[in-house]
């Protein structure tokens, strides 16, 4: 974004507040619940990823959908809008405070975009079954509120966020030609080396997301070098019906429950 060879992406934001002795971890908003009740609290956290040298915010959104705002919070639709800019507006606050410090000149803002499944509070983001009963239509008209708040609320780039299946995955591509001036990146969550968690191949999404002008990858075309996005992931295996249980890769010392690190996120566009 900047010249710079790597760019360091913040940590696990939910796992922060968690440590930090706020209780969310069964809240269906995650860490976006203090974006209503606890402002500050993100902000030393965003505040404390720029001191420890990262270079790239990811915005408290994750599980912050417009429906999820109206239902768990009480607001209407307007105040729900508001909320979503308001982690933006976050975000930047650490980055005034912080970065006009450091010897490089700025940080970046990466608006998170969660899947459908993580905003419904039933672990169906580890499976990705619901495209099976949704269309991309749908996909599209429920993703495409958040994404419109992100971006007009200032972030520099979108993050999509652990997408579980092909079809979400399309349904994000497609709805980013709607906003023609808005770059992406796309992360995918995956069950094993090979295969996102519904099951389809790596592979097949890559070139899904290849073939969009607003993906990083069109840029390197005929180039070597290929431009990623790196989650860390402590090798954590969800299991279907054993609701926040993890089974933890040896030598692991995080969490699973809390930890970000162990949805199986591989890469990006």
């Amino acid at each position: 974004m900047d010249g710079k060879k790597f760019l360091v992406l913040d940590g696990a934001l939910g796992t922060e507040l968690v440590r930090a002795g706020f209780d969310i971890k069964d809240d269906p908003l995650w860490s976006a619940r203090l974006l209503v009740n606890n402002r500050d609290a993100i902000k030393n956290v965003h505040k404390s990823f720029l001191l420890s040298g990262a270079d790239v915010l990811i915005t408290a959104t994750y599980q912050a959908s417009i429906e999820g705002l109206i239902q768990h919070c009480g607001l209407d639709k307007s105040k729900a809008t508001a909320v979503i800019h308001d982690a933006v507006k976050i975000a930047h606050e650490a980055c005034n405070e912080i970065c006009s410090s450091r010897k490089h000149k700025r940080c970046f803002i990466a608006g998170s975009v969660g899947p459908y499944g993580a905003c419904q509070h039933d672990m169906s983001e580890y499976t990705g079954k619901y495209v099976n009963t949704m269309s991309l239509k749908e996909l599209m008209n429920w993703h495409r509120p958040r994404v419109d708040a992100l971006l007009h609320a200032g972030v520099d780039i979108l993050a999509f966020e652990t997408i579980p299946a092909l079809k979400e995955a399309e349904a994000l591509v497609q709805l980013l030609k709607e906003f023609p001036t808005a770059k992406a990146w796309l992360t995918l969550s995956c069950q094993d080396g090979s295969h996102t968690c519904h099951g389809e191949l790596f592979s097949d999404i890559v070139q899904t997301v290849n073939h969009s002008k607003q993906s990083l990858l069109q840029s390197i075309k005929g180039k070597i070098t290929l431009p990623f996005v790196v989650y860390p992931n402590c090798g954590g295996e969800w299991k279907e019906g054993e609701r926040m249980l993890w089974h933890t890769a040896r030598g692991c010392r995080k969490d699973p429950a809390n930890c970000r690190h162990t949805r199986k996120m591989i890469l990006s566009s």
